[in-house]
């Protein structure tokens, strides 16, 4: 029986989710925006399926890709914010072991699927700028599906590991989650044995993500670049350049935060604690609400489109 016990891993069946320690009293009032942002953010990805979907002109690469994203970001977006607004309006801290992890999955997974997602919108770009007559034959349906579910693989095979490397350790008996979500080095400060490799892990997999997918995305732009100087007019290369201009602005809202994260986690010791977590809150609700809106701004076929439903619904 004691071999039996020294092998199985004791870990409480609950965790207390903080919320934004130092804002307590705050948090009610910050709440607020905090489901404004989320609302319109549900609203416009699902706007965006419904166009994508039911227009038959829109099955295009770049149009699927954005569905993938729109997707994507509504998982993510809806992973951690109900239970935060629970923890804010409720004062509900309690999260069950399981479905901690079962969140912080979903989390640290989708925000990698997402980075995967803008990585091959990048090479959709490519494609369409520097090889434009091959563009429909190389990323037909049937290819981009396929990079869809290589992305959603991804981050399933380097995210996993995470939680079954949790649910094998020992935690101690301190179950305060400083933290408004499962995020996975806040539950890791819980666990009573040597947890270099979770740390560890955990970088190297946010790294290579990140580098991979930002250095094909680079390379993708520079190519382009390199394309479109070699336009014979100023205007074909302004036109050229306007169809990236919505992804480069998606990439922007997606990395800068992130960067601005990662940064102060691991050099911002001098800043507040509510402040990152304030910023780590934002960084998955800000993307998935403002991607809808530059595409639907910034892409004249799409916007005409979600026009002419409005027009139908008698909007």
């Amino acid at each position: 029986m004691s071999s039996l016990n020294s092998t199985t891993a004791s870990h409480p069946p609950t965790f207390l989710l903080l919320g934004i320690p130092g804002l307590e009293k705050e948090q009610f009032w910050i709440a607020f925006p905090f489901c404004i942002t989320y609302a319109l953010g549900v609203l416009g990805n699902i706007i965006l399926l419904i166009v994508i979907k039911t227009e038959p002109s829109l099955h295009e690469p770049m149009y699927l890709f954005l569905a993938m994203l729109a997707c994507t970001d509504l998982v993510l977006s809806t992973s951690m914010l109900p239970k935060m607004l629970a923890i804010f309006w409720r004062g509900s801290r309690e999260i069950g072991f399981v479905a901690c992890l079962v969140q912080l999955f979903f989390v640290h997974n989708f925000t990698a699927v997402e980075s995967g997602v803008l990585m091959a919108m990048a090479l959709d770009r490519y494609f369409a700028i520097c090889h434009p007559l091959r563009h429909s034959s190389i990323l037909s349906t049937q290819v981009v599906a396929a990079l869809g579910s290589l992305v959603l693989l991804r981050g399933v095979l380097m995210v996993s590991p995470t939680c079954f490397l949790l649910h094998r350790q020992d935690f101690c008996r301190h179950r305060v989650i400083s933290h408004s979500y499962c995020e996975h080095m806040a539950v890791v400060k819980l666990v009573c044995e040597d947890t270099r490799v979770n740390a560890a892990y955990g970088i190297a997999v946010a790294f290579a993500v990140a580098a991979f997918d930002l250095t094909v995305i680079t390379v993708s732009y520079a190519m382009i670049v390199r394309e479109v100087l070699k336009l014979p007019s100023s205007d074909t290369q302004i036109k050229a350049f306007n169809t990236c201009v919505s992804h480069v602005c998606v990439i922007l809202v997606f990395y800068v935060p992130a960067l601005f994260t990662s940064l102060t986690h691991r050099f911002g010791h001098s800043i507040p604690q509510h402040v990152h977590i304030l910023v780590g809150n934002l960084y998955m609700l800000v993307p998935p609400t403002l991607n809808p809106i530059i595409y639907g701004l910034r892409t004249k076929q799409l916007r005409d489109k979600i026009v002419l439903l409005f027009q139908w619904k008698g909007i």
